[in-house]
């Protein structure tokens, strides 16, 4: 089935370098799940658009046999492109808040989508040597954890075939080009995002006993927050708490009567993430009485930007590494640890019950990356400004991870 991919290559790489030029924010995918959709058309799928958002649904049956869903990621980051490619982006736009920004795939959303169009491409291309239903799912919003929640609100799984599997792949430049890696069970961890208010008394910063501090109960509280995964948490789990921003103040000499918190809360068990989240609220809360605030800190959880662990069904996930491994080489799939970054493709799963498995897809070029494991340095990773993927190899080898776990789920027997 992959002996097409060298036909199809120059296809997808020019279709991956018009998606990395003209990239576009997460909810403002219109013009890329314009050209998804008619990509899927083009190969005869059956194509919804504008679900949930600039949601793509593309629905192929042939014949008896299972469902399994595929999904790609749609929208790129704020991020100013710093690769000097001749390909790079130079595109701005407006964010929610209105302010003009640079826009990336920095994340490699583009490697994802022109792999999604190529292992479409490959099984329409032999529907022969395999029977059931695909389901390719062009997710919005990705970068934000919400749009594989807003397109099942919209009625993904009643309105389409409910999944008896579902696949994802996600480059990365902990891996180089060419390999795919894969980890059974807890594969990538729950995130929650928590604003912590903390109230106090303003007044001169030469009289702070006239005051109430509310940034030195910010300080305490910050500290004492650590304490929960080092004291409160089995230290066999997983757990992080990142204060990733302090706004509080105007001036030197002015103490400021509030200060705000950002934090960023990940996890993979749902029993300790419930632990994490009541956890600080109370000693949000103490720190604030310890520091006599005149008031509780408001501490909100928003729902809006967390999302659940990713897990990896263990026995999905050992069966197609071994068709990747017979295909690819079994030095090219190799297990990974689980990472504490966060994928809502792990709504897909939770939401249907459906075996679900999102493999990682080395992007790093192979000599860089050897000499980098040589020297201790770091490559530039997902969300820098100066990520590039070893093209052609990233894209090659995510197409056929594809293709391959879809060809193995879906062959005729």
């Amino acid at each position: 089935m992959l002996a097409d991919l060298d036909a199809l290559y120059p296809s997808l790489d020019a279709l991956y370098q018009d998606l990395h030029q003209h990239p576009e924010l997460s909810l403002q995918e219109e013009q890329t799940a314009k050209k998804m959709a008619t990509r899927l058309r083009a190969l005869g799928f059956d194509v919804t658009e504008r679900v949930g958002g600039f949601g793509v649904v593309g629905l192929l049956r042939n014949g008896s046999g299972p469902t399994l869903l595929v999904r790609t990621d749609l929208d790129a980051l704020p991020v100013k492109e710093e690769t000097g490619l001749p390909y790079a982006s130079t595109v701005t736009a407006k964010n929610q808040a209105g302010v003009v920004v640079p826009v990336m795939h920095a994340c490699g959303h583009d490697v994802h989508m022109a792999a999604w169009v190529g292992a479409a491409s490959l099984l329409t291309a032999e529907k022969t040597k395999w029977k059931g239903t695909l389901l390719f799912v062009g997710q919005p919003a990705e970068e934000m954890l919400s749009g594989a929640p807003a397109m099942i609100a919209d009625g993904l799984f009643t309105r389409f075939p409910r999944p008896d599997f579902a696949i994802a792949i996600h480059d990365t430049a902990r891996l180089p080009s060419g390999q795919v890696g894969f980890a059974a069970g807890y594969a990538m961890a729950a995130v929650d995002t928590v604003d912590i208010t903390i109230f106090g008394r303003g007044g001169h910063g030469a009289y702070p006993h006239m005051t109430i501090d509310p940034i030195a109960i910010a300080a305490r509280t910050i500290v004492a927050l650590q304490m929960i995964v080092s004291r409160e948490v089995n230290p066999v789990d997983s757990a992080v708490i990142t204060v990733g921003s302090i706004h509080g103040g105007t001036k030197h000499n002015i103490i400021p009567d509030r200060v705000q918190l950002q934090l960023t809360v990940r996890s993979f068990k749902p029993e300790v993430q419930k632990h994490l989240l009541a956890a600080i609220e109370r000693i949000a809360k103490h720190e604030a009485a310890a520091g006599r605030a005149p008031r509780e800190p408001l501490v909100i959880a928003d729902p809006k930007q967390s999302g659940p662990a990713l897990y990896n069904d263990p026995v999905l996930v050992r069966r197609l590494q071994s068709a990747l491994a017979a295909e690819l080489g079994e030095k090219q799939v190799l297990e990974v640890e689980p990472v504490m970054g966060s994928e809502d493709f792990a709504a897909f799963g939770r939401a249907t019950g459906a075996p679900s498995a999102l493999f990682w897809v080395g992007a790093a070029e192979p000599s860089a990356f050897a000499a980098a494991a040589a020297s201790g340095q770091v490559l530039p990773a997902i969300h820098s400004p100066l990520f590039a993927p070893d093209r052609e190899r990233t894209i090659r080898t995510a197409a056929s991870t594809l293709t391959i776990c879809a060809f193995d789920l879906l062959r005729a027997s």
